[in-house]
């Protein structure tokens, strides 16, 4: 999802700069037949067709039309378009549009199926994410043995998965739920709040990623004391500076580019305050993870360099695999990807794989975490003894995992 908000598009989207000149085209062809509208004619009167403004003729006559200026923004084409006056009125025009003016007249049907499956894709894949996610939230917070550091900044980053899900759904209703919607000219109050609440969503869940990084850097490197003072800061750093530049990033918007409905980021150095310290996040955390696989090598075995033990690659390897997926590290390699290569294919990877990193994070930190299948375990066994008097010594006591 990362390379779609931080698309920076032209000075204007070319369909909205098509919309508008057709509108611009059309006001002026109306006011033209209006001013001659006390006329009586003989044969096929004036009008607008959507694309082009069409005189008066007579019977018979043939007239040429050259291509509209707004297709100089798809083509280079300079063709023409002509309709004949016949007893029955205008025919139709010839050769049709997308022809003469090389220019398609609708979406291709193996596109808009593309399309379609991309967002199905993504719809459901965050919708099993936030699903999922909620009970992992759940499970954290109702058992009390797992109430910890670790498990905290883990709690918060799944709210933040599941907040950018809720962000996505209310940002498709209010620009997407219907194609009557003029998405280049909406500008409401509903919409530009639905955009900024993507938005901070988005912010927020990069930033909680870079706290995880931090946290688990924190841990290797010190035995992290002062417990609640880091919690504190990295509270702030999670919730609170996201906040601050997307409430300067609304100031810009309102003072110089009130334009539309906000989603359209022209090439203004003011999408810098959004997009700049995400892209610098995605760094720093791409340094602290490389960092961490640093500590692990040295961690599995202090006093070998070369590695001779399969299982050491097997356990690096695992932990590796296991971080990217928490940190976000395979954001780095999206970010710096140009803009041209394989539009489709990165729609694909951003948004349908993306869709699916909420679900997977809670699946390895919260699902199969040891602690947590303990947990659950033990307290399967201890609604067992008061349902039915069965003990289990297994019910008799749990420790805790490794912080990790």
């Amino acid at each position: 999802i990362l390379w779609l908000l931080l698309q920076v598009s032209s000075s204007l989207h070319p369909e909205c700069e098509y919309i508008y000149q057709l509108e611009r085209e059309e006001q002026r062809c109306l006011q033209d037949i209006a001013r001659q509208d006390n006329r009586s004619y003989e044969g096929c009167p004036p009008f607008w067709d959507a694309i082009v403004c069409w005189p008066h003729a007579v019977i018979g006559d043939t007239v040429q039309r050259g291509c509209p200026a707004v297709f100089s923004l798809f083509t280079n084409s300079t063709g023409s378009v002509s309709r004949n006056c016949t007893s029955r009125g205008w025919s139709s025009p010839f050769p049709p549009y997308h022809i003469a003016c090389s220019v398609d007249d609708d979406i291709p049907e193996t596109e808009e199926s593309y399309f379609a499956t991309v967002k199905l894709i993504y719809t459901v894949g965050y919708s099993v994410s936030l699903t999922v996610l909620a009970v992992a939230v759940l499970i954290l917070l109702l058992f009390r043995k797992l109430r910890c550091a670790r498990n905290f900044i883990h709690i918060q980053l799944f709210i933040t998965f599941i907040l950018k899900s809720v962000a996505v759904f209310i940002k498709d209703a209010t620009l997407f739920s219907s194609d009557d919607i003029n998405h280049c000219t909406l500008s409401t109050f509903s919409c530009k709040a639905s955009v900024v609440f993507c938005h901070y969503c988005v912010m927020a869940n990069f930033f909680w990623l870079l706290v995880e990084a931090l946290y688990l850097n924190s841990l290797l490197l010190s035995s992290f004391s002062h417990c609640r003072r880091y919690l504190c800061c990295f509270s702030l750093l999670g919730w609170g500076v996201p906040v601050l530049f997307i409430l300067l990033w609304i100031g810009s918007r309102l003072y110089f580019e009130d334009t539309e409905c906000w989603d359209i980021n022209e090439n203004s150095p003011y999408w810098w305050i959004i997009k700049g310290p995400i892209v610098v996040s995605i760094a720093v955390n791409f340094m602290l993870f490389m960092n961490i696989i640093r500590i692990l090598i040295q961690k599995l075995n202090p006093r070998l360099i070369q590695f001779n033990n399969s299982s050491q690659y097997r356990r690096l390897t695992k932990s590796t695999l296991l971080l990217i997926p928490l940190f976000g590290t395979h954001y780095m390699f999206f970010n710096f990807l140009p803009d041209y290569f394989s539009v489709n294919l990165r729609l694909y990877i951003e948004l349908c794989i993306g869709s699916f990193q909420g679900l997977l994070v809670a699946i390895l930190y919260c699902f199969l975490n040891q602690e947590v299948q303990k947990e659950v375990h033990m307290q399967w066994l201890r609604w067992q003894e008061s349902s039915y008097g069965v003990v289990s010594p297994a019910a008799k006591g749990s420790q805790m995992d490794t912080p990790f």
